[in-house]
């Protein structure tokens, strides 16, 4: 799923737990956070974050969505702020709510999609049953690197 910069990177550092969206899903589980070309600029002066630092046009990392919360008023919304990070004038029916966010230590770089998609690498589908043995492989290799 593509998440606009500065918001991909909060969520994969595990600060921003509820993503906003005018949609709803069915879907829970794991899934990919592909950060677009495009930086929300304004956000990140609002939010005093530097741009130039953020990763994009690229997969990022992973995160779960364990469930959906609806709102049903502005104020609803606003009770969550500091979850979601969207502006006063932000109004998004739906907030999936994210756990077990982790970045990537080297981003995919991908053309993203709007809402879910599978992704394809060198005419491999990479599903999203694949997405959890794939990553064990990279954070074991990490971690035997630097234990040796």
């Amino acid at each position: 799923m593509s998440v606009s910069q500065p918001f991909a990177d909060l969520i994969i550092m595990g600060k921003k737990t509820i993503e906003l969206r005018k949609w709803n899903t069915r879907f829970r589980g794991e899934f990919l956070i592909h950060s677009p070309v495009a930086i929300k600029s304004d956000d990140c002066k609002r939010l005093g974050i530097d741009e130039s630092g953020l990763r994009t046009g690229a997969i990022i990392g992973k995160a779960v969505i364990y469930d959906v919360k609806i709102y049903k008023t502005k104020k609803e919304l606003q009770a969550d702020k500091k979850y979601h990070f969207a502006s006063d004038e932000s109004y998004r029916k739906y907030g999936f709510l994210l756990k077990n966010a982790k970045a990537f230590k080297v981003p995919i770089p991908y053309k993203g999609k709007l809402g879910f998609f599978d992704i394809r690498l060198d005419d491999t589908i990479v599903r999203d049953e694949d997405i959890t043995s794939d990553l064990f492989d990279e954070e074991y290799r990490t971690q035997w690197i630097n234990h040796h």
